[in-house]
């Protein structure tokens, strides 16, 4: 095999394999799979006689041009697929070639080989695929067909005449995301169930890492062989010893490397030569050095799944085969919650954590510096395990955001998915050339990928170990109406201002429900909610207050906060009111030693979690509110029409870098079909007075000048200019005041008054375009009221957008703004950002918004050349 760069994918049944594309030195290799096939395996009827394979193979080799390109997929170094595709002259259609070896046919070379050629064919613009297929040929009808792809085939006679439409939409990417998913939970296999295992490094001394992994695995239980490799022992905890990889009595399918950097990557190599498909590395110490690079390497070679280097270990629970391979000082207790972190000490912490609440884990993944398995592959994961019941991510990096966006969203349809935030500080802030730009920092990106995934986020281990108890302990909320019910007015107050500070709504008790209160509780009760049952009453009585307002139909959940007295505690009849089929009830203890804890330990049906503070409590509920309610979201299938040219606006952009002067950048909104008021632009060399002449008063000027970024604060607009004599006086002004920086102006019919309004996107490499709304104008940056959502935006998500600010209640509450309007537009700034991936920035500021409309007023776009690669192909981490 000639060494050229490709990537790491998986097959349907877990293996790796290398796909990359084929250039004239593969053109023996290509010829030499051709002539292994017998006249039943060709997939299509174009293949000559045996005498014009050389011509053949040769063709399908030829470097990658615009009208042509071959990808071969290699299994451990052989050519076991090709595929290809020719553009037909003058068009955006290409026929399409395929051909699979028979050994591995029905494991997804095929189509694997398929959506790489779809990926690169739609960014070189192509819009269809053809094919001829003989009649009889139903595997390969099959694969078509199967992509998720739109697809026709011609009906009888002995070929069929495949068409596939290249367009990008929801049933191809959900297709993809299928078969990666089932290709990655069978390659993990090797790694969460293992049929043996080695470990790689064990001492034969307490104190060592390696003997703390080895002394775990074996208390936990695990049931298959284990050998341990060292070459100073011959048997280290009763586990038998040999002195390398090579001397294993049988060939492990995990093994586990605790050994320095150099000698981790020798390790390695072994592993991969003997034929291991899974590996853990504890060992620190590897990125960025030429043992790194090996490990890369062997990894890269032999197709083993890696977990680290530089990690914690794993942990599953699986009670068919439970393995710790940590080196944890806490047992892990068998669970349901799913932890993958790439911190260590975030492990350590949540394992202790979690073990003195009683609560388990299913997996506990420590990634380290990520080399190939990440949270991407936890997910698929635990799609498929029904073990795993609570998702659990502590990411400090995000590889492929947009792929685990839509992993993530797949996942917190069944199950909660929670992430710990991290990188918020402003450090991380690039320097902000727009108003837009200053909107989109990384924490704004991140937190809208969490939002739109469903994604509950905290930000502290502390939090995240309150809502999992909240999860674990509690159902889900019906709605955001609270009830709080204390025997300390006091701690019933501070509850009630925690709701309303998370954005909880206050209950109204209806008149019954006050009624039964007052029946039961002594007159100087307060019976409205905060219900204040006072200190005197019993726990029978309270108990009776709390199943009166959880009867209540216009109560959603309750917090009830008690403390103890002499007369009773009614915090310990609390278990006794709640079936685990009722409403959401969370309990605070003021002065409880722990920070949560289950009110009662021995796990009866009415456990609840029990805070020691009711603003902590309030935030967990806060937070349980808005996942419920992002999964009673409806689907919306709202769209803007199609544009007319999308052709047109790609080929406008292509080629374009930096910031658009003015005048194109009012042609790009043009193109996109986006509002924009009437412009028109004057050199600063040119004379005004022709154009003067032709324009409607009153108009406004702005200057297009070097360094000139907020033109109203720096003095380059001039408002409200009537009449030929005064607009050429007001051109004359602006070229006296920027003077050589002055580029130009331009000039614009008065705009009616309305709101200003701020639409814009910022593109990041890793995440893609963000879609910016909020407040416009002169004090956009000071106001500072905004929300963001990643782009392709639903018409659910342009909502979200306009009903996400700090003002949305008043803005959109009087009626005086067409909010369909500005829907529409943020739908189209989406598809703008969809369609010109080269899109970086773009600022529309202020767009002026009235019962009638919504146009901009002001545009700023900048281009910048698009690396990105296609974030929804299917390939492991490189």
């Amino acid at each position: 095999m000639s060494v050229v760069a490709g990537s790491r994918a998986l097959l349907s049944g877990g293996d790796v394999v290398l796909v990359r594309p084929l250039h004239p030195a593969d053109t023996a290799e290509v010829l030499g799979l051709h002539t292994r096939l017998t006249q039943q395996d060709t997939y299509f009827r174009f293949f000559g006689a045996p005498s014009g394979l050389d011509k053949l193979a040769a063709e399908m080799t030829a470097d990658p041009g615009p009208d042509h390109y071959a990808v071969g997929c290699y299994r451990r170094g052989e050519l076991v697929g090709v595929a290809n595709y020719e553009v037909l002259k003058e068009s955006t259609d290409a026929e399409v070639a395929l051909v699979v070896d028979a050994a591995v046919r029905t494991q997804g070379v095929a189509t694997l080989l398929m959506e790489h050629l779809v990926s690169h064919a739609r960014k070189a613009g192509l819009k269809r695929f053809l094919a001829e297929v003989l009649a009889e040929n139903a595997k390969v009808l099959h694969v078509f067909s199967d992509l998720g792809l739109r697809f026709e085939a011609s009906i009888g006679g002995p070929e069929r005449d495949v068409v596939m439409i290249l367009d990008e939409d929801a049933a191809y990417l959900d297709a993809v995301l299928e078969r990666d998913s089932v290709a990655d939970a069978a390659s993990l296999k090797h790694l969460f169930e293992p049929s043996s295992i080695a470990v790689i490094g064990a001492g034969r001394r307490p104190g060592s890492v390696g003997h703390a992994v080895l002394a775990n695995l074996v208390a936990s239980g695990y049931p298959g062989p284990v050998e341990v490799v060292n070459p100073h022992a011959r048997e280290i905890l009763a586990v038998p010893s040999v002195p390398s990889v090579a001397a294993l009595s049988r060939t492990p399918e995990l093994a586990v490397v605790c050994l320095p950097a150099p000698a981790a990557a020798d390790a390695v190599e072994e592993c991969g030569k003997r034929g291991v498909r899974a590996v853990v590395i504890i060992s620190s110490g590897l990125t960025g050095t030429e043992a790194g690079d090996r490990v890369h390497a062997a990894v890269r070679e032999h197709g083993m799944r890696l977990v680290g280097p530089n990690c914690l270990g794993v942990v599953s629970t699986d009670p068919d085969r439970p393995y710790d391979l940590t080196f944890l000082g806490t047992r892990v207790k068998p669970g349901n919650i799913g932890v993958v972190t790439q911190s260590g000490g975030v492990g350590i912490a949540l394992a202790e954590s979690l073990g003195d609440l009683g609560l388990g884990m299913s997996t506990l993944v420590s990634t380290g510096d990520k080399y190939d398995v990440s949270a991407n592959d936890l997910l698929m994961w635990w799609t498929a395990d029904r073990r795993t019941e609570l998702a659990v991510l502590y990411l400090e990096s995000f590889g492929n955001p947009r792929k685990f966006g839509r992993l993530a969203r797949q996942l917190a349809r069944t199950r909660p998915v929670l992430a710990v935030r991290s990188g918020s500080g402003d450090t991380a802030q690039r320097a902000a050339a727009s108003h837009t730009a200053a909107a989109a920092t990384p924490a704004v990106t991140r937190d809208a990928l969490f939002d739109q995934a469903g994604v509950i986020a905290v930000d502290t281990v502390a939090e995240l170990v309150d809502v999992i108890a909240g999860l674990s302990w509690q159902l889900l909320p019906g709605g955001r109406r609270v009830a709080v019910v204390s025997n300390a007015g006091g701690a019933g107050v501070l509850a009630a201002d925690a709701c309303e500070r998370e954005g909880l709504v206050m209950a109204e008790l209806s008149d019954e429900t006050r009624e039964r209160l007052a029946e039961v509780l002594p007159a100087e009760a307060a019976v409205r909610n905060p219900v204040d049952t006072t200190a005197a009453v019993s726990p029978e009585v309270f108990a009776g207050a709390l199943r009166a307002v959880l009867a209540d139909d216009g109560v959603d959940a309750v917090i009830a906060a008690t403390v103890p007295t002499a007369v009773g505690d009614p915090g310990s009849s609390l278990a006794e009111v709640l079936p685990p089929e009722y409403k959401t009830v969370f309990a605070v203890r003021p002065g409880q030693r722990a920070r949560v804890a289950p009110l009662v330990p021995d796990g009866r049906s009415g456990v609840t979690a029990c805070y020691d503070d009711p603003a902590a409590a309030a935030a967990v509920l806060a937070r349980l509110v808005r996942y419920e309610e992002w999964l009673n979201r409806p689907e919306s299938d709202e769209t803007v029409a199609p544009l007319e040219d999308p052709d047109a606006l790609r080929a406008f952009a292509a080629g374009r870098e930096g910031w658009l002067p003015p005048r194109d950048a009012v042609e790009l909104l043009r193109l996109a079909d986006l509002p924009m008021v009437e412009t028109r632009y004057v050199e600063a060399d040119d004379s005004m007075a022709a154009a003067a002449a032709d324009l409607d008063s009153p108009v406004v000027l702005k200057a297009d000048a070097d360094g000139l970024l907020h033109k109203t604060a720096g003095g380059g607009v001039l408002l409200d200019v009537h009449g030929a004599d005064r607009i050429l006086e007001a051109f004359r002004t602006l070229r006296s005041r920027f003077g050589s920086a002055l580029r130009g102006v331009t000039v614009q019919p008065m705009a009616e008054p309305g709101r200003e309004l701020l639409v814009g996107v910022r593109s990041d490499p890793t995440f893609g375009p963000l879609v910016v709304f909020g407040l416009g104008g002169v004090d956009t940056d000071l106001i500072a009221d905004h929300a963001a959502r990643l782009a392709p935006l639903t018409g659910a998500d342009a909502d979200l957008l306009l009903d996400g600010l700090r003002a949305s209640k008043a803005l959109w509450s009087s009626g005086q703004l067409d909010r369909a309007a500005v829907k529409e537009l943020l739908l189209k700034v989406s598809r703008l950002a969809e369609l010109v991936p080269e899109l970086a920035e773009l600022d529309l500021n202020p767009v002026r918004a009235r019962s009638d409309g919504c146009v901009a007023l002001d545009v700023r776009a900048r281009l910048e050349r698009s690396t990105s690669a296609d974030p929804f192909l299917r390939r492991l981490r490189d």
